[in-house]
Order: C-alpha cells, then sequence, then structure tokens
C-alpha cells in the first residue's frame, strides 16, 4: 500500500519549512520535534541573517501556518525509534516522553510561583536556571508549560497541582509509543554547537568568562539570562574588552577537519551587539581568514572598521585569578608579534556538528567522512534537509528544506 503523508522529523527552521510547504502542497504531514517546542536554533538566536530579525520574526509566520492548517499534526518530546519499509510505504515507530501539563495549560504561569525546585536552564545554555515546571522560552509554541521529571520530586511535592485552576498538570503521566505510516521521511534534525571543553588550551568550562558564541547570542537576547546585557558571567560588569577566537576547533584535524561556513559572520554580528551596548567598547577579533559568503561581504566591510582584526590563531586563553581576566596568547601573522591581550571576555566560534553525530538516523543512509547525511542517499524516500547535510545559514537551510520536500512529495506519488 502507498501512503500519500510524509513524515518531517526536526522542528527547526529546515523541518518548519519543509512540513509548510509539502502540507500546502496537499500533502498530509508529521512533524516529530525532541525538544518541548517547535523553532530549533533560530528561537535561541538574538537575531540572524540577512535581515537581522529576531527569530519570532521568522517563526511566527510558520507556526500561524501551522495553526491554520489541518494536514500538519506535530509531536513535542518525540523522537523516532525505528523506520521500516520502503519508499511509498514506510511504518515509522515514535516514542512521545511526558510533559506531564495537558491541553488545558494557559501558561498563567502560577504553576511556577509555588514549585521549591530549579533546575539549569539548558535554552539558555546553562546560564541561568528555570523551576521545576517551566515555560521553555518566552515564544515557545506550543505555549504550554512542561516538568523536569528528573528534578522534579512528583507527587511527594505536588505544590504545582494544587494551585492550577484548570486541571493541567498530570503527574503520572507516562511515556507512550506509537507508529506512523507515510509515504517518505524528511530528515531534518540539524546541528550542535562543538563542544568547546574539548579544546583544553581555550579554558572553557575552568575560567568562567570564557563562553561560546551560541552564549553569546542568548546573553545579546531580551529574552536571555541577563535580559539582554552583555556582562562577564564571573561578576556581571559590563564588558569592556572582548575577544572573539574565530575557528575554534574548526578547521583543525584534532576536533572539525571542515569549515562551518557562518561562525565568521556570527562573530561579526555579535560584535556589533557589543558595540551598540558599549560604543567605547574594545573589540578584537582572532581569526585564520574571515570568510563572508556571497552578498554577506557587505556586512563584513561596514563592521571590520569598528573592530580590531587581528590574523592569527589563537594558542592558549589564560585568567587572572585574581580578576578573572583572561590573557589571549596569539601569534599575529602580519607582524609575526607574540601577542598577550588581557581581556574581559572571550567568545569562541565553535563550528556546527550535524545531529547524526550523536544520533545517526535509525535506517541505513550514506554519511560523509564528518557525519552530514550525504546527499545521495542510499535511501530512496528518506531525504535529508538543512543542517544535517552540512553547514548552512538559516537561508539556506529554509531554500534546502524547500527542495526535500518536492523530493518527499515526489516518493509518495510514484508508488
Amino acid at each position: 500500500m502507498a501512503y500519500k503523508s510524509i513524515l518531517v522529523v526536526g522542528g527547526g527552521i529546515s523541518g518548519l519549512t519543509a512540513a509548510v510547504e509539502a502540507s500546502e502542497a496537499g500533502s498530509e504531514v508529521y512533524l516529530v520535534e525532541e525538544n518541548a517546542y517547535l523553532g530549533g536554533r533560530v528561537a535561541q538566536m538574538n537575531q540572524y541573517f540577512p535581515k537581522l530579525c529576531p527569530p519570532n520574526c521568522g517563526l511566527e509566520i510558520n507556526f500561524r501556518r501551522i495553526k491554520q492548517n489541518p494536514r500538519i499534526k506535530f509531536f513535542t518530546l518525540a523522537e523516532v525509534e525505528s523506520i521500516e519499509g520502503e519508499e511509498g510505504d514506510f511504518t515509522v515507530t515514535v516514542k512521545a516522553k511526558p510533559r506531564f501539563v495537558n491541553q488545558n495549560c494557559t501558561a498563567c504561569g502560577k504553576c511556577t510561583e509555588v514549585c521549591p525546585v530549579e533546575r539549569a536552564n539548558e535554552f539558555n545554555y546553562g546560564m541561568d536556571k528555570t523551576k521545576a515546571i517551566y515555560k521553555a522560552h518566552a515564544f515557545a509554541f506550543p505555549m504550554k508549560y512542561l516538568i523536569d521529571g528528573e528534578a522534579c520530586p512528583g507527587a511527594e511535592c505536588g505544590k504545582c497541582v494544587s494551585v492550577c485552576d484548570y486541571g493541567a498538570i498530570e503527574l503520572d503521566m507516562e511515556p507512550k509509543s506509537f507508529k506512523l505510516n507515510v509515504g517518505s521521511v524528511v530528515w531534518a534534525t540539524g546541528w550542535e554547537p562543538y563542544d568547546a571543553a574539548k579544546i583544553s588550551y581555550y579554558g572553557f568550562g575552568r575560567h568562567q568568562n570564557v563562553i561560546t558564541n551560541v552564549m553569546m547570542e542568548r546573553m545579546a537576547a531580551h529574552n536571555g539570562p541577563t535580559a539582554g546585557k552583555i556582562v562577564r558571567p564571573s561578576d556581571g560588569k559590563e564588558v569592556k574588552t572582548i575577544a572573539f577566537v574565530q575557528c575554534a576547533g574548526s578547521r583543525d584535524e584534532n576536533h572539525l577537519s571542515y569549515c562551518s561556513g557562518v561562525c565568521c559572520m556570527a562573530s561579526l554580528k555579535q560584535a556589533t551587539y557589543v558595540l551598540k551596548q558599549t560604543p567605547d567598547a574594545k573589540v578584537s577579533m582572532f581569526y585564520i581568514d574571515v570568510r563572508a559568503m556571497g552578498k554577506y561581504e557587505d556586512f563584513y566591510t561596514k563592521v571590520q572598521n569598528d573592530i580590531n582584526l587581528i590574523k592569527g590563531k589563537v594558542g592558549e586563553i589564560t585568567e587572572d585569578a585574581e580578576t578573572k581576566d583572561l590573557i589571549v596568547q596569539v601569534e599575529n601573522q602580519a607582524t609575526g608579534e607574540i601577542m598577550k591581550e588581557r581581556v574581559d571576555m572571550v567568545v569562541l566560534a565553535t563550528g556546527m556538528v550535524p545531529s547524526t553525530v550523536g544520533s545517526k538516523v535509525p535506517v541505513e543512509l550514506a554519511y560523509d567522512e564528518d557525519g552530514f547525511i550525504a546527499s545521495e542517499s542510499e535511501r530512496p524516500g528518506i531525504y535529508g534537509a538543512g543542517s544535517v547535510k552540512k553547514p548552512l545559514d538559516v537561508a539556506s537551510s529554509a531554500k534546502d528544506a524547500t527542495a526535500a520536500a518536492l523530493k518527499a512529495l515526489q516518493s509518495t506519488v510514484r508508488r
């Protein structure tokens, strides 16, 4: 039997795009996302290219298209366990984790007021905390609370249950598995930031004021851990001197051999965040090459005169134990000088690692040497989309996802 429906795995910008495009072309679409919300990495940004929009600018219209389209059914806190069958006739097993909060939730927030337990906030990369019952972020879709089952003491506490006027909290929810029959699959699970702790000589995890580019993005966001203020994690002071360290683990045979393509532009963008808040700040950027693809060259040209660009790969970052200042050591390739730059904070531009490195598609597929899904899959009817295929920016991910949606539609009519 041939099925006309399509499964999209991953609710980031690639998955959202593939889902809405395929559904608006007439197909029934199932969208599966492991997080409690849709939006992926874009939801965690402060601004993104090309228009430097806040994330809700691009996500809101996609959420509206999903709300208005009965052909899309989405499942959050869900993962694909297995895929069986062939093009036109796949049986997919999905496992959904309990949210412990049902459809009655109005996101009023009374539950958090009485919750006695805190947990690290993974949305903000652990830079602040939430209660054990929490809303994933300010613009979460769906706009429902959830409970961290590992942090919550459960029925022995139950304070949130007693204050909820809508009977929305169910502490006895269990995981559940279900099957979907689809004609094709779009795998759009996105990317993970490279683990900066693996680059031991940069001190991430040891030096408080060494952060990563994704953490910087959250810090600059108005709904982030510091309400948009760029400050030192060690003492909360305003950042007056800052260093952006490019290719942190990238283009390095000991870490990531490839260039992620977007990191230089991300650092240049983040430099503008700093200068907007503190116009007299000293911003330095240490690089191997500055790569500004296509039309982004104009942005690079505009920003380069406002910051100190130093060609040289940073060799080591040490900390002044008393002040928590950081000393960045690098050989200036233009002058041959060994520089030791003292700064308030360092931002490591870590690269993009495909999610398939840690969690492969549960079916036989071809991957390249870096773990990205190969462009020509060995399995007809299953298509990679976005940054699981190669490092991409937001706009390019959306374009690639549209192409994947077309391939998925073709798979459902071929059989």
